[in-house]
């Protein structure tokens, strides 16, 4: 496929609501309000807002703008602005996109089989002890998950290979609304709640006494891979933007929109949890192993886990999306393979290399790799080693091997501008090397 043949998107709002889906996805819904409760509430959402806007949307803009300025994916990106050893950058980012798609499909495929189990009423138990047996026995399963895993893989196929005009940005038109909707559904709910009001404060109100280094180095990892940055998946959606378009402004509303569905999901977890009493903090456990109580415990309890559950499974799905076309801009760019086949081909492989990582808390549970799961591995190798190099190699390619490019495509100026090249050069750089070090 050539530049001039691209695809691209059909307008801005469905440009922007593709991106805010790809940078929402599960983290937004699950992780952000545990990660919140754990980090101290308040003083830990003001950090992660700062960082958000500040070199999380300096990141966005650079990778927005390099890719429109090379009309290619990452590893093409490299190629066209630079060559030499700088593709190999964009393939490494196709890897941890490619590994994280695999083993995100799992969980993806959770959410699918909790909104049956939803269906059914099965999760409505108000016994921890007990969800915690229902949560082991659905995923150390060899079958259900494997299937589950498939049919999340079959969904994101489906929409992929429709392109971008008509599969990408026409489901970014339906999903987030719907995503939108749901959550408002069930933060009206859970503002009724009685001690609600108590939730809201612990979420929204600051101690900055508690500030730590520690919690400064989380919010900053946080803002910065919450927003999809560091794979090249928002090079790849920004070479499908047309050349009018702001990537600055398009940067703002994207960023904006995931910190909304993140302080949405505060909105709707933190009251209900303080109203029965339950542990905010408790960790990834908290979608599949604590929600549950709080609507088994609620009129219409059925109702709102299969909202919530669908929830959890269309913010999944607006993410891999992403992670597909992604993988796929290798095929298209690089090769000139037509769509169909790249994506029904890398759908395939993602579902077979998907397997292992679900078996990982069943039959292969004792499989390790420098003891952790094979699903533990893969997490760490993208999470913790290839996102964190990318957004480091991005920054510094922008910063000092390509400025002029993003000089001249950023439509910044003044000290707008000048912010955001120190930001590549210097202090996005040294902040996610920050990250990287202490999560080895």
């Amino acid at each position: 496929m050539t530049s001039s043949a691209r695809s691209s998107w059909g307008s801005k709002l469905g440009f922007i609501f593709a991106a805010a889906g790809s940078a929402i996805g599960l983290g937004a819904i699950w992780k952000f309000p545990y990660v919140t409760a754990m980090n101290g509430g308040g003083a830990f959402l003001v950090l992660f807002l700062f960082f958000s806007f500040t070199l999380g949307l300096a990141q966005m803009v650079v990778e927005f703008t390099l890719g429109r300025h090379a009309r290619r994916g990452p590893v093409g990106m490299f190629r066209a602005l630079a060559g030499g050893a700088w593709p190999l950058v964009g393939m490494m980012g196709i890897l941890a996109g490619f590994v994280l798609y695999s083993f995100y499909s799992v969980v993806g495929g959770w959410t699918l089989g909790y909104v049956a189990l939803a269906v059914k009423g099965d999760v409505l138990v108000r016994d921890a002890a007990q969800l915690g047996r229902l949560f082991d026995g659905y995923a150390k399963d060899p079958l259900w998950p494997v299937l589950s895993h498939g049919v999340f893989v079959l969904a994101t196929l489906g929409i992929v290979v429709a392109g971008i005009e008509k599969g990408i940005e026409r489901a970014g038109k339906l999903l987030m609304p719907a995503l939108f909707g749901i959550m408002l559904i069930l933060i009206a709910r859970s503002l009724t709640l009685p001690h609600a009001i108590e939730g809201v404060r612990a979420f929204f109100m600051p101690d900055f006494s508690k500030v730590s280094p520690s919690m400064v180095v989380d919010a900053l990892g946080l803002a910065f891979f919450s927003l999809s940055l560091g794979t090249g998946g928002m090079i790849a959606y920004g070479s499908y933007v047309k050349e009018k378009t702001p990537v600055f402004n398009a940067a703002i509303w994207v960023v904006g929109l995931s910190t909304v569905v993140a302080l949405l999901s505060g909105l709707m977890i933190f009251p209900a949890l303080f109203a029965f009493g339950l542990n905010p903090a408790a960790g990834p456990g908290l979608t599949f192993m604590t929600m549950p109580i709080v609507f088994a415990s609620l009129p219409f309890g059925q109702f709102f886990a299969i909202a919530f559950f669908a929830l959890l499974a269309v913010a999944a799905l607006t993410s891999s999306v992403s992670m597909l076309e992604l993988i796929a801009t290798l095929f298209l760019d690089e090769f000139g393979f037509q769509r169909r086949p790249v994506i029904l081909g890398l759908s395939a492989a993602v579902f077979v290399c998907g397997i292992p990582a679900s078996l990982s808390f069943g039959p292969w549970h004792d499989i390790t790799v420098f003891g952790k799961t094979l699903f533990e591995a893969m997490d760490y190798s993208v999470s913790n080693l290839m996102m964190p190099l990318g957004g480091i190699a991005v920054a510094l390619f922008a910063g000092w091997r390509v400025w002029p490019a993003i000089e001249s495509g950023s439509g910044l100026a003044g000290a707008r501008l000048m912010a955001l090249k120190w930001s590549c050069r210097v202090v996005a750089p040294v902040g996610i090397t920050v990250i990287l070090l202490k999560n080895l």
